[in-house]
Formats: C-alpha cells, structure tokens, sequence
C-alpha cells in the first residue's frame, strides 16, 4: 500500500483545521446570539426600588497603580446605588496605590471608603491572601469583587444586586473589553479581548448550557455562598482565583450568570515583548484550568489554518474560496462580540491588526506547553495543576 505524500497529509490536516474553525464561528454566533437575547431579558425587568435593594461591601485588593486608575476607582463612588461599602486592600502601606485611595476619600468623604494594610503573606497568590484579611472589614452580606484596573457604568452595582435577589444564582460575573494605551502591543492586547477570549467564553456558555466560571472583572457574590464554597482560603495558592470561585459555587448547586453590564479594563502600554508575555501567562493559566478545552483551541485559528491551505495546495481555486469564507465568518464573529456584545469602539480602528494577531495566536498556543513558568506582578512563579509556587 503506497503511502500518501506528505503535502497531501499537510493540506488534509490544514484543510480539516479550517473547517473546523468554520464550525466553531458558527458555535461562536449561537452563543452571541444566546447571550443577547439573555440580556435583552434582564434589562426588560424592572428593577427593584432603592429600599429593596440590600447593602453591597464592595472588596479591591491593589497592588500599584494601574493606568486611569483613578477614574477606574471613582466609577465605585459615583454607583446610583443606596448603600456601597469600599474596602481597598494593600500588602505593603508605602504602596503608591495608598495616596490614590488617600485622595479618593478626600473627594468623596460622604462615601464608606476604608483601606486595609495586609501585612501577612498567606499564600502564593497575593491577591487572595489581601482578600482574606479584607473580609472582616466587610460590613454587608452582598460581596463584590473586581480587579483594580476596572472602570464600571454608573448602574453596575443595581443591576448585580437584582440578579442576585434569585437564591437559587449564587454568582453574577460580567463581560468586559480592554482600552487600548496606543502601543501596537497594547492594541493587540485588546483585539484579543474582544475577539477571542469574549466569544470562547459565550461559546463555552451556549455548549455547557449554562456558565461554571467566574471572571475577574466582577465577580458579585452572598458571604454565605462564598462560605459554602470554602471561602476566600481555598483559593490562596491559585492562580485563576475568578475561575476557581465560580467553579467552587457552581459546585455547590448555585448558578453562575453573566450580568447586563459591560465594564472596561485599561491595558497598560505593553510593549511586543510585553504582549506575548502577558498572552503567555494568560494562555497557561487556562491551559491549567481547562486543559481538554484549551487544548482543542488548535482547531479554532481558523485564518492560520486557512492560510496554510492555499499554500499547500498551491493556491487551488477552491482554497481561496475556502479562504475568503474562513476570513468572513472570522470579521463577523470579531465583530458581533466586539461591536454589538461589548460596544468595543477600539475594533473597527485596530481591525487592520486582527490577521496579525490570528497568526500570532498558534505561536502562543505552542509556547504555551512548553513550560510551566510565569511571571505575574513582578514574580517569577511555577504552575501546575492550577497552582502556584514560588520559582526556587
């Protein structure tokens, strides 16, 4: 039996990896779809009156101070909301975070704004271990938690703590874009916000039927849901603490949801180096998290994989037919999750950069099994299985 040449084992394998990624644009649309008309839903219902509403202790661990980390912090003060607690927390009291909050509590003095000085290291997630020790100080039963890059509309909080009136949903979550500093690294950084991480996680939501994950942007939560779930305390080694929460209340039989609001996070001026850094980290966090699923991500880069096809059959009609369907549904995709799902204004200005970043994204995928170091907020750790310790 004659063996079959490798160009044609080549062009089958990038021919197959194209189709498939066809598929999973397709997936990528049922879930946009799916998750718009869910939103649709939530906003139609009235919300509760003020007097309805319960109190909310608000929970930021800083480190440093991130870009427009001012507005991010003020955007919490100015909340149309009756009773908002928010408790900063630091590791070290020289942190230049500290004179931020300083200032904030200066310009709104009417507002229960407190800082909290962590002085012990409890585990190897720093974020987690300043979590812990900033609980006590919550005076209320509804916990929000968000990252300290976070900027939130003005009825945020209203619209977590109405969903969070079902006590069968245990978590609220939300979607969020990145703002983009200027710098190319910066742009892609945002591109892959947008057009990849959001889509994958509304492609999960519509395959799972429902959503076992928290992320970082929000994550809206009761003290007795977090309690049930093993607390702040089973996370402190971990690197994905936004995955782990969500997965741990899902595990106790709540539901996890994404709320209506869209927040932003503002990237820093990552340099290219800087980019594939951060994608690198992001990447093997996942890979640790979800490694059957990250995994199969290979058959999703689908202008790569379309690429390679043309090549390989050496420019056949049919492939760049192929081609050019593969480069549609991948900008309507791009599109419906940045344009219509996020009201991203960045895409249509940086869409020119999406080719670069699609072939970036295999590149990333490769690396990412090729180690288990990452570097995150300075430090240098090893991973696995989703957990955290320090490089010796």
């Amino acid at each position: 039996m004659t063996a079959l040449p490798l160009a044609k084992i080549l062009g089958a394998a990038a021919a197959f990896g194209t189709l498939s990624s066809l598929v999973f644009y397709f997936l990528s649309a049922l879930g946009i779809g799916g998750f718009l008309r869910d939103r649709q839903k939530q906003l139609q219902r009235p919300l509760p009156a003020d007097e309805e509403l319960p109190p909310v202790s608000i929970l930021k661990p800083l480190k440093g101070v991130d870009p427009n980390a001012w507005e991010c912090f003020s955007s919490h003060c100015e909340q149309k909301y009756p009773e908002v607690q928010l408790i900063f927390g630091v590791s070290d009291g020289d942190d230049p975070a500290v004179e931020v909050v300083r200032r904030l509590q200066e310009k709104y003095p009417a507002q229960a704004i407190e800082l909290v000085v962590c002085e012990r290291r409890l585990g190897t997630n720093t974020k987690v271990s300043n979590l812990v020790q900033m609980l006590p100080s919550a005076h209320h039963d509804v916990l929000v938690v968000n990252d300290s890059d976070i900027r939130v509309p003005a009825d945020y909080l209203r619209g977590l703590a109405s969903l969070l009136g079902d006590e069968a949903l245990g978590l609220v979550t939300c979607l969020y874009y990145g703002v983009p500093s200027g710098t190319l690294g910066s742009r892609l950084e945002a591109l892959s916000i947008s057009t990849d991480f959001v889509p994958g996680v509304l492609t999960a939501r519509f395959l799972e039927r429902k959503l076992r994950f928290g992320l970082g942007s929000t994550l809206a939560f009761r003290r007795a849901d977090l309690h049930a779930a093993g607390g702040f305390e089973s996370l402190l080694d971990y690197l994905a603490d936004d995955y782990g929460l969500g997965r741990r209340i899902a595990a106790t039989g709540k539901r996890v949801e994404l709320g209506a609001s869209v927040v932003e996070t503002f990237l820093p001026p990552y340099n290219f180096r800087q980019f594939f850094s951060h994608q690198l980290r992001w990447a093997r966090t996942i890979r640790d998290v979800r490694r059957w699923g990250y995994t199969g991500t290979l058959l999703t880069f689908g202008l790569p994989w379309s690429l390679a096809t043309v090549i390989i059959s050496g420019g056949a009609l049919w492939a760049w037919g192929l081609f050019a369907m593969t480069a549609v549904a991948r900008l309507a995709t791009g599109y419906a999750a940045a344009s219509l799902v996020l009201g991203d204004t960045s895409f249509v200005r940086n869409i020119w950069l999406l080719p670069l970043r699609d072939l970036l994204a295999p590149l990333v995928w490769a690396a990412s099994f090729m180690g288990n170091q990452i570097r995150w907020r300075g430090e240098t750790f090893t991973l696995k299985e989703g957990r955290l310790t320090h490089r010796s």
